[in-house]
């Protein structure tokens, strides 16, 4: 019976653990866009079952760790509505040896994404979107017209950070650090320029160390700043 399942504010505090980001707001817009259908208690409540528990599980990962498009994901519900299994999902986001969240955004796989998707995922205003552009600090893909995982990953920490007080324009300043590591790593990798072969492998392990050197000063500054 209807009657007999959860309320959507018990469904998002269960899968919160799992999820951080998951919201009222974004259950009820998948409900909208055709994602699920959860029963109406005689009050017109939302009773969600423990299917459609599950079902908000695989929305969230195909959303969060595979950055599938809700375009794709609902074709893939569809297709498991139907009996069919869809194809398997793929790992993304392998973790890295080292363990290290900032190592791992180097080697980040490419992913697709147009604008209306970038916005849908990150909750981004558009507006912020256009100043960001004219900024440099998000572009799309060079040569393309889509964008990349760290378009992605810039709107949602530019998204996130607003409320603590940082406005998208002050990602300058993390935007010129990157930049003056960016010439760093290019400059060290310019030993193997007449090694096409191993060029590209030396400038990822590079970036890597650069990386880490970035994460432990960052760390080194916080601790200081508390004495």
């Amino acid at each position: 019976m209807a009657s007999s399942g959860l309320a959507i504010g018990k469904v998002v505090e269960i899968l919160k653990a799992e999820y951080p980001d998951i919201s009222i707001s974004k259950v009820r817009y998948w409900e909208t866009e055709g994602l699920l259908t959860p029963e109406r208690a005689d009050s017109s409540f939302r009773r969600f079952s423990k299917q459609d528990i599950e079902r908000l599980r695989y929305i969230l990962s195909a959303q969060q760790n595979h950055y599938l498009p809700l375009k794709v994901i609902k074709e893939n519900l569809d297709l498991i509505d139907q009996g069919i299994e869809p194809a398997p999902l793929e790992p993304v986001n392998p973790p890295p040896p080292s363990g290290s969240d900032t190592v791992q955004a180097v080697h980040q796989p490419p992913i697709r994404i147009s604008r209306e998707e970038l916005l849908e995922r990150s909750h981004m205003p558009e507006a912020t979107l256009i100043e960001l552009e004219r900024q440099g600090i998000i572009r799309l893909r060079r040569g393309t017209s889509y964008y990349g995982w760290e378009a992605l990953t810039l709107a949602i920490v530019a998204v996130k950070v607003a409320p603590l007080g940082i406005e998208a324009r002050q990602l300058r300043v993390i935007k010129a650090a990157a930049d003056h590591e960016v010439e760093l790593i290019l400059a060290a990798a310019a030993t193997y320029a007449r090694k096409p072969d191993i060029a590209k492998r030396a400038t990822l392990e590079i970036a890597e160390v650069v990386a880490q050197a970035h994460a432990a000063l960052l760390q080194v500054g916080l601790d200081q700043s508390y004495h």
